[in-house]
């Protein structure tokens, strides 16, 4: 496997799924040297390529190929259902899996299965299957004693909430609020993603039921601050809404996000998630 020195230039593909948009690399046959670093390189929106972090779409011994994300600050994800969807799209559209309609994507949350929604275009929609939601503690980890942590209070930044805590392979914190959109989210989510409360950091989502089966949702990630969407936390959102009493389970749930829709539905067996990826343009980098 060739290793890509800094010299030299990489080809990218810039893809985004309701706007949360990262850069994908193919390393099939090639690897990155220091993923996290060039991740905060070329995030950057100013001097970089621009985008909520960097996606590595690597060969697998257990799957259709394997994931790696990276965040904007550097750090290394389990799991983002956005950039997932956006790997199955790639890997569709660019003939790597033949004419699969199917696929398996190993990731640090293990491996997830896709059903590709094709047009003659390519791939336009994927539906995800995240597996079970998980709701102890421990999972996630929260510092919250119990068998699981719904509409729990706890006071964060001085100020009082509740929350709901889901691990979807990653953490995340679930709050509802009377104003989603006037929320101060830039002073409170990094009060929440830091907290002593969640050792391991936590992302956060602030959401508003809007009408049956409906949510409103914005969300802090650790690591990347506010995106304009987050499969994983849409699918906390949605968990947690039922749990609390708010939306069906079993049903479809509609979460709506700065970037666009996706759809959720929460059993007992699992949490599946649908929504588009797109490919805004590819490019070359000097690495």
């Amino acid at each position: 496997m060739l290793n890509i020195r800094r010299s030299e230039g990489m080809e990218f593909t810039k893809m985004q799924g309701c706007g949360n948009d990262y850069i994908y690399f193919n390393c099939m046959e090639q690897e990155l040297s220091e993923p996290g670093p060039l991740s905060v390189r070329l995030s950057d929106r100013h001097f970089g390529i621009g985008g909520d972090g960097i996606v590595l779409i690597c060969r697998s011994d257990i799957a259709d190929a394997k994931m790696r994300m990276f965040n904007a600050d550097g750090s290394e994800g389990k799991m983002c259902g956005n950039a997932i969807r956006c790997v199955g799209k790639y890997l569709s559209d660019n003939g790597l899996v033949g004419d699969k309609n199917e696929l398996d994507i190993e990731t640090l949350s293990g491996v997830k299965h896709l059903v590709l929604h094709k047009q003659r275009s390519g791939v336009r929609s994927v539906t995800v299957d995240m597996g079970p939601a998980q709701m102890h503690p421990s999972s996630l980890p929260v510092l919250i004693e119990g068998t699981q942590v719904v509409n729990s209070p706890v006071k964060i930044g001085g100020t009082s909430y509740n929350i709901t805590c889901v691990s979807m392979g990653n953490p995340h914190c679930v709050v509802l609020c009377d104003d989603v959109e006037g929320l101060e989210i830039e002073k409170i989510g990094p009060q929440f993603e830091n907290s002593e409360l969640f050792p391991e950091r936590v992302n956060t989502e602030f959401i508003k039921l809007t009408g049956k089966n409906t949510l409103r949702m914005r969300v802090w990630e650790r690591g990347s601050g506010e995106t304009w969407a987050c499969g994983t936390g849409a699918c906390a959102a949605a968990v947690a809404a039922v749990e609390n009493g708010l939306c069906a389970k079993g049903e479809d749930i509609i979460v709506r996000l700065n970037g666009g829709n996706l759809l959720i539905k929460y059993t007992d067996k699992t949490v599946t998630m649908t929504g588009t990826a797109d490919k805004v343009f590819d490019g070359t980098i000097k690495l």
